[in-house]
Formats: C-alpha cells, sequence, structure tokens
C-alpha cells in the first residue's frame, strides 16, 4: 500500500517542477500530454460518454469491468491525440458550447461540491469553455493551498503543458506510453472520473437511501457510501425527514467490495453503526485526523461466516489529500478536511452507516411502500408479546435466535419465556423507531426502538435483526442497548 501511494506521489513530482515546467519540456501542445493525462479528467465535462451522465437514473452505473472503471480499450481511444492541430482545449469549449444544458447541469453540480474538490470542478469547467489561462490561475492557488492533493497537481501540470510555446515542444512518443501505462497516472485519471461523475449524476430531489426506511429524530445523520461513485453521502435527519446535506470523495478497499474474511482488503456491504471515535493522537499519521470504528462484522454478517474487523471511516496521512478509489485494507478513507466535518456530526451509537455497491434513491411514497409489510410485522409481534400468547410469539423467532444483553446471551426459544416475564401483559408504547433494509440475496431488516411500559417512566433500547422468509419476517438476533 505505501508503495503505492509513494508511486502516485513519484509521478506528480515528476510532471510538476517546482510549479512549473521547463522551458525545454518534451511535450506536444497539440494535445499528447493533455489526453494522455486528462483523458477522463478535463475532457469529461464533453466527452461523448458523459453527455447523457446527468439524465442516468441515480444509483446506476455504465457497464465497466468490476472495479467501476471503464474498459482499458475505451480508455485508450479517448486517450489519443486531437486531429492535427486542433488544441484539447479548444475542442472542450466547442463541445461545451455545444451543450448548454449539459453546462448547466455539471454547474448545479458544482454547488454540491466541498470545499478543494468544488475549486477542482470550478478548474475543469474553465477549461472546457475555452479559458486556460483563468483554468491555470485557479489551479495554481488550488495547489498552494492544498500541495497535498495530487489529483490538482496534475490538472495543474496539464493546464501548464498547454502554455508551452508550440517552438519549444516537441513529441517524446516514449514518454507518453509510459506515463499512460503506469498504474499510479491510472489511479490519478479514475478518481478524476469518479469525482466527476458523482458531481454531474445527482441524487434526485426529494429521495432518500433505499435502505432508510424510518430513522428516528434521535439519529441527526446518517452515512450512505455509494462505492460505484466512490462518494460519502450525510444525509441530515429532522420533522421533516432525511436530507441530503453534503457529499465527499472516498476511498474502498484494494481488492473492491463485499467482505468475506479477513485480510481480504475488500469493504463490507451492508447496514451498521458508528461504535466509537478514535482520537488521532492515539493514532498513527497514517488514520489522518482520525477514525470512526462500525460494528462490521454485524450479527447478520456473522450468521453467514463472514470473518475480519477493524473497519474504520478514517482519514489520509498529511502528505497525501486523498487515495485512489481501490486503496484501502477495507476501511473507507476521505480527506481530512471532510473526515472533520463529519467528525463533527455523527453520533455513538445512534448514527447509521449504509455501504453498498450502488444506492438505489427512493421517494417518500416508495419508503412508504417498502416499510409497510414490516411495519405490520412488528406490530404484531408486539400484540403477541402484550397478549401473552407464547405460542403466537414464537412464529416470530427462528430456532437459532440470539439475544446480547450486558454481555449476557439467550439462545433459541429460551427468549420466549424471558419475553412474557418481562411484558407481563402490560401495554408498551414504543418510540423512536428506524428501520433499515439491506436486501443482499436475503432480505433483512434491522429496527432499533426505545420500549416503556404502562406507568413507567423509561424502559430500555432494542436493536432487531430480522429476516424475511417468503411472505413472514422472523427474528433471528436480538442486542438490548440500555
Amino acid at each position: 500500500m505505501a508503495n503505492s501511494q509513494g508511486k502516485r506521489r513519484g509521478v506528480v513530482a515528476d510532471i510538476v517542477r517546482r510549479g512549473r515546467l521547463p522551458k525545454n519540456a518534451p511535450f506536444q501542445r497539440s494535445g499528447n500530454m493533455l489526453a494522455a493525462l486528462v483523458a477522463a479528467s478535463v475532457l469529461l465535462l464533453t466527452a461523448p460518454g458523459s453527455a447523457d451522465a446527468s439524465t442516468r437514473p441515480s444509483g446506476t452505473t455504465t457497464k465497466s469491468k468490476a472495479t467501476g472503471s471503464r474498459p482499458a480499450n475505451q480508455a485508450a481511444r479517448e486517450a489519443k491525440p486531437r486531429a492535427k492541430k486542433t488544441s484539447a482545449a479548444q475542442t472542450a469549449s466547442a463541445a461545451s458550447r455545444s451543450t448548454p444544458r449539459k453546462a448547466a447541469a455539471s454547474s448545479a453540480a458544482l454547488q454540491q461540491a466541498n470545499g478543494a474538490e468544488a475549486r477542482l470542478i470550478a478548474v475543469y469547467e474553465l477549461f472546457g469553455r475555452g479559458q486556460p489561462r483563468p483554468a491555470l490561475a485557479k489551479a495554481r492557488d488550488l495547489v498552494r493551498d492544498y500541495p497535498n492533493f495530487q489529483l490538482a497537481q496534475l490538472v495543474y501540470a496539464d493546464l501548464l503543458a498547454t502554455q508551452v510555446p508550440p517552438a519549444h515542444a516537441f513529441s517524446d512518443a516514449s514518454g507518453i506510453a509510459r506515463l499512460r501505462s503506469d498504474p499510479a497516472m491510472a489511479e490519478l485519471r479514475e478518481e478524476s472520473q469518479r469525482r466527476l461523475q458523482a458531481l454531474r449524476d445527482r441524487p434526485p430531489a426529494g429521495t432518500v437511501p433505499s435502505q432508510f426506511l424510518a430513522l428516528s429524530t434521535r439519529s441527526r445523520y446518517a452515512i450512505a457510501v455509494d462505492a460505484s461513485r466512490s462518494r460519502l453521502y450525510l444525509l441530515e435527519n429532522s420533522d421533516k425527514g432525511l436530507q441530503l446535506v453534503a457529499d465527499y470523495y472516498v476511498s474502498v478497499g484494494k481488492s473492491g467490495i463485499g467482505k468475506v474474511a479477513e485480510g481480504d482488503a475488500r469493504t463490507p456491504l451492508g447496514v451498521y453503526y458508528i461504535t466509537s471515535s478514535l482520537d488521532p493522537k492515539s493514532l498513527r499519521d497514517f488514520y489522518g485526523a482520525g477514525a470512526l470504528p462500525i460494528n462490521y462484522p454485524n450479527p447478520y454478517d456473522v450468521r453467514r461466516g463472514k470473518t475480519g474487523g477493524g473497519i474504520w471511516l478514517h482519514g489520509t496521512p498529511p502528505q497525501q489529500f486523498a487515495r485512489a478509489p481501490l486503496a484501502s485494507d477495507g476501511c473507507v478513507v476521505m480527506a481530512n478536511p471532510d473526515l472533520k466535518q463529519l467528525l463533527r456530526k455523527v453520533q455513538i451509537g445512534a448514527t447509521p452507516v449504509v455501504t453498498a455497491r450502488s444506492l438505489q434513491w427512493i421517494s417518500q411514497p416508495q419508503v412508504q411502500k417498502e416499510a409497510q409489510s414490516f411495519t405490520s410485522a412488528i406490530a404484531a409481534w408486539k400484540d403477541a408479546r402484550a397478549n401473552g400468547n407464547e405460542a403466537q410469539l414464537k412464529k416470530f423467532y427462528l430456532p437459532e435466535f440470539q439475544r446480547n444483553n450486558n454481555k449476557k446471551s439467550i439462545e433459541g426459544f429460551s427468549v420466549l419465556h424471558d419475553e412474557m416475564e418481562y411484558a407481563q401483559g402490560k401495554r408498551v408504547q414504543f418510540k423512536d423507531m428506524s428501520y433499515l433494509h439491506w436486501r443482499d440475496g436475503d432480505e433483512t431488516m434491522v429496527a432499533t426502538f426505545g420500549e416503556v411500559f404502562e406507568g413507567e417512566k423509561s424502559g430500555r433500547t432494542r436493536r432487531q435483526y430480522w429476516l424475511r422468509q417468503g411472505s413472514e419476517w422472523k427474528l433471528f438476533h436480538e442486542e438490548i442497548l440500555g
């Protein structure tokens, strides 16, 4: 991992020489360097394949390799120099003028970007409009303020190359070929693509990730990670429901997603909760501004035999602003300025984290429809317990059911006696209910709620894991949180 990061830094260092290129820079002004190095970054705003990006349904992705990148032959075609003496800037400018609706979409997306990323996208847009000098000025300011932002350094180098007079430029085919084939360069291009795709293909207004069917207002924020876009979405929860308030570029496991075993370098997929916040002073610099562990493996993961642990949301080393889309040992990695914003929002034990291959965003009527069958099931479970009907209550439990209560475990149907004794036929009120839905071969629901019996001022909080079998919901695990 450290070797890969070193290569990324080395490539950029070779390109950017003390903030300028030498007069005899071995690059051709008419696009060899830009085509090879920018491929899917500067020109992505005007590339034919991205023209409909803003109109694709959110939650869908273009067909590509398992890593999420485009096929190599397509990238190679885009990397070829433009015809004759037309510069990449001129081509981008012409295409930008011919697609005003697309430019408007990217401008709207720009408003959603954060900090350094917003400034980088502004550079892209200026270049796409055929304004290389203002783009260069903004890029210069960006790398001055964020000298460890490697993608910004690369774009700055690209723009510097456009300023090299033709008399001082000549072709270096072998050098360009080496840059094209360098894995570190490919990582930077992929990072650029992921950032632009996520900022152009925005979630529809008034929608939420399909996993969030209900969220108690005690959870002030929720987090959803879309691995296909290398994006973390932060949603604020209020009386008006969930609303998207920010989103950030992230990196996931170097072997991709779908963690199964310890050491597989994959990021797990599922529904989790933040379990703690680790002080950066107690961590190595590698983890940056801090770390937020999640409860992987959760009970559903354990049920399926998944192993491993130590999955965190964490920052980057001081010398590195961001990492490649696929770079971690399984954690979700953010730029330190972004992580610092997140650290101010999360609540230990109450902030849910969904990590998905590709998020599906649904409207409020769809949310209600998806929640309907489960809402009926948990209400029936509540009534069976209140009525003292042990035979009816038994229908809601799988034989392998487990309950964890302050490190004390109860297994199987022995829990029924405990439930009947606890309820004693009293009426109970449920409050602060959250339903988190997950489909991954099976269909599961993670329900968190408080319960207070009639005549009492306080009660306990439960987190239940339900599995759908046919038309019925069955309990297979429960945690008593307090």
